[in-house]
């Protein structure tokens, strides 16, 4: 499939850019004729994990913006959060304190400010 994804992308779409992962981002020659827009996607490096994909990448991917990000124009304030991937199914997955697949099997103890509701 990734054979068939290099040769679509080789013959149908132009290079846009690239992103900090190695993916690949196209866009059609030509204008859909669903659409009337040009189609863009991208060619993951790896694993393909839509996670991967940058904020400023997925607003250009869904038509979002016009122009495709480069470097020089994403800010980075220190007080964003590197990207992290989705762990969902890992070994690195996160479950709450109490949950069975937990390390700690302890539920928390409750704090007595939950009242049941009681129809009249």
């Amino acid at each position: 499939m990734e054979l068939a994804n290099k040769i679509f992308s080789r013959f149908f779409g132009k290079k846009v850019g690239e992103d900090e992962f190695g993916n690949m981002f196209y866009e059609s020659k030509k204008l859909s004729r669903y659409f009337g827009r040009y189609m863009r996607w991208v060619s993951y490096n790896g694993i393909p994990e839509p996670t991967k994909v940058d904020a400023e990448w997925y607003g250009w991917l869904h038509h979002q913006e016009n122009e495709a990000p480069s470097s020089d124009k994403c800010i980075k304030h220190e007080w964003m959060k590197r990207r992290n991937l989705n762990l969902t199914g890992s070994k690195f997955s996160y479950f709450p304190q109490g949950h069975f697949l937990s390390k700690n099997k302890a539920k928390p103890k409750s704090t007595g400010d939950y009242v049941t509701w009681v129809p009249k």
